[in-house]
């Protein structure tokens, strides 16, 4: 793999899907390791930065409203496509299946993405905004001292929504795949298939607004190489592993804002009021009529959701 310094080189982005604040850029970067990903800034006034982690299959475009919704309210918004997804480097020959070597290796794409940060001397203070997988990375990464005031997490992957029996089962066939050779075999019940292209609006476990969940799969129908299938049995392994040692590992002393749907139905609530519940200074937030996205849920859930995360980061500015 090519491990030349690319920061600074122009990525694509596709406008013609998404709104996003103007003045935007999108660039390449490569990590210590030598993937390329692919990163995106927009500017948003003078009341700081948010670092921007999505979730698994997640890319720049889907997040450009956020974006948009940010700037709105003062903020400029730093963000990522993770390895593996979105169009930062696939890192098997199926660019369908969600794959990582281990959970760690996002830790180097979180370096790269404050490397950034840093050169480009970005708006202070700076916050964090952690969607589901996003908030799996954003927590560990705060525990390795991420440079944040404050973190807001939405349905944070602290745990994966598995029926209590098959737990064993799926740590079991994980742990197996890596010694029979098959550990970048899809899950059991996943495919190539992204969800939002191949799923019907009624009965989705994402949101409950139409016009976003059309908006996401116009996204990946227009330019398919942003889709991303079902994971690995290895990302699931890794994933299972992160999170277990996530869960007994005491949270960081820094206010933390963490916000889950009333009809969620893909993270593990239980583990995560656990997490909240030994967290100084962190505060659970209970979002009715919210699915697992509530960044891409109805108008007015949205408006008070970003309304809330801003408000919570204003609190936690520097004083004087």
């Amino acid at each position: 793999m090519d491990k030349r310094p690319i920061t600074g080189s122009t990525a694509p982005f596709f406008g013609d899907v998404t709104t996003a604040p103007p003045g935007g850029v999108t660039t390449w970067t490569r990590t210590s390791d030598g993937v390329r990903i692919r990163l995106g800034f927009w500017p948003g006034g003078n009341r700081g930065t948010v670092l921007l982690f999505p979730g698994r299959t997640e890319y720049l475009e889907k997040y450009g409203p956020a974006a948009k919704e940010l700037a709105a309210r003062g903020f400029a918004t730093l963000t990522i496509d993770w390895r593996g997804q979105g169009l930062s480097d696939r890192l098997i020959d199926d660019r369908a299946r969600g794959h990582v070597r281990r959970f760690a290796d996002y830790q180097r794409d979180v370096a790269a993405l404050l490397r950034l940060a840093e050169t480009a001397d970005l708006p202070r203070p700076w916050f964090l905004l952690a969607h589901s997988m996003g908030g799996c990375i954003g927590l560990r990464a705060l525990h390795n001292g991420l440079p944040v005031r404050a973190a807001a997490f939405s349905a944070p992957m602290w745990g994966i929504r598995i029926m209590a029996p098959l737990v064993p089962l799926a740590w079991m066939l994980s742990g197996a795949s890596r010694y029979i050779g098959r550990s970048d075999t899809y899950v059991p019940g996943s495919s190539a298939n992204c969800y939002v292209s191949t799923e019907p609006f009624a009965g989705n476990v994402l949101t409950t607004d139409p016009e976003m969940f059309d908006f996401m799969a116009r996204q990946v129908r227009t330019h398919p190489d942003l889709a991303l299938g079902g994971p690995s049995l290895n990302w699931l392994h890794e994933a299972l592993r992160e999170m277990r040692i996530l869960g007994r590992t005491r949270p960081p002393r820094l206010p933390a804002l963490v916000s889950i749907g009333s009809r969620e139905r893909v993270v593990d609530v239980p583990a995560i009021r656990h997490i909240v519940s030994r967290w100084p200074g962190g505060l659970l937030d209970h979002v009715e009529g919210a699915r697992h996205e509530i960044m891409m849920e109805t108008p007015a859930i949205r408006a008070a959701y970003y309304d809330r995360i801003t408000a919570f980061f204003d609190s936690c500015r520097p004083q004087g």
